[in-house]
């Protein structure tokens, strides 16, 4: 795992960025020689909420109208 000192980090960050992505490892960020943050690549695919169930199953029919009266105790 490559380390980097975090004034090169700041002076470097978008080109380390890139490298991370590219190469998928990732890179330790030091501070005074000890290790204060990881910089890992990112999923490739996407968790979203919304959608995720996208084709999972078919809505039939009104779901909006109400079905009725009901009866509450």
């Amino acid at each position: 795992m490559k380390k980097i000192a975090a004034g090169e980090f700041k002076a470097r960050c978008l080109a380390l960025m890139e490298d991370v992505r590219s190469t998928r490892e990732p890179l330790v960020i030091t501070k005074r020689g000890k290790p204060v943050a990881k910089l890992i690549p990112a999923d490739e695919d996407e968790d979203d909420f919304i959608g995720r169930l996208e084709g999972v199953f078919r809505v039939v029919g009104d779901i909006e109208s109400p079905i009725g009266e009901w009866e509450s105790s």
